[in-house]
């Protein structure tokens, strides 16, 4: 399971990276880049989702593994399904 939360942290990482490039678009904020993080990690907290504790890495910080949960959920559903779709192979070829 080490392996599987390795790279599901790398992905996290690189996905705040992107975002990041998001909040500035030809010079001008983009706040709903900004809400929609804000929704997204209310709605973690709220309901309690963390996508790390699922996969066994547990933070010692509580509500690191929500609101960085909160961050992919923000991303869409398109950004979660391809996620899983990463996730789901790497646990396929690490159980081969």
């Amino acid at each position: 399971m080490e392996f599987f939360g390795l790279i599901l942290l790398a992905v996290i990482v690189e996905g705040i990276i992107s975002y990041t490039k998001a909040f500035f678009v030809d010079g001008k904020f983009q706040w709903q880049v900004v809400a929609a993080i804000a929704i997204g990690v209310f709605l973690a907290i709220v309901y309690q989702i963390d996508l790390f504790s699922i996969v066994g890495l547990s933070a010692r910080i509580p509500l690191v593994g929500n609101i960085l949960t909160g961050i992919l959920i923000s991303r869409g559903s398109n950004y979660i399904f391809d996620l899983i779709k990463t996730l789901q192979t790497q646990k396929d070829e690490t159980q081969s």
